[in-house]
């Protein structure tokens, strides 16, 4: 494997990266919990995997000011690349949010931070199962 330095990758990159890395945690999360159907578990999922969920979540943790200075740099990066993509169910700010939120997860990942990832991760769950 070429080694690419991830501070040059793409925000768009980082956050196809982190929307997998966090929908693996999440469905790992939900299993654990005993939902095994597939529409059950598609159906809770959503609540922590939507492009809504993680605006909500990256907004409070922008408020907590739970991001180190880098993480937030890359939030930035991830939330202002151009996709030419749009969302199914997001307006643009809440889509562009959530990518954000995405590419920070990846960046974690690909930085082999996995404890900072799962901590992040967890208070992600939290927050989410703290609203319902």
């Amino acid at each position: 494997m070429t080694k690419v330095d991830v501070n040059l990758i793409n925000g768009i990159a980082l956050a196809f990266e982190g929307d997998a890395v966090y929908s693996m945690y999440i469905r790992k999360h939900l299993i654990f919990q005993g939902l095994t159907k597939p529409n059950q578990l598609h159906r809770k999922a959503t609540k922590y995997v939507s492009a809504k969920a993680q605006a909500y979540l990256i907004n409070l943790m922008l408020e907590a000011q739970l991001l180190t200075e880098k993480e937030e740099d890359i939030y930035k990066r991830g939330r202002n690349t151009n996709s030419h993509t749009k969302a199914k169910n997001a307006d643009v700010v809440t889509y562009r949010m959530s990518t954000g939120f995405e590419a920070v997860m990846g960046y974690l990942h690909m930085t082999d931070q996995i404890e900072r990832l799962e901590e992040l991760i967890d208070w992600c769950i939290q927050t989410i199962e703290n609203e319902n």
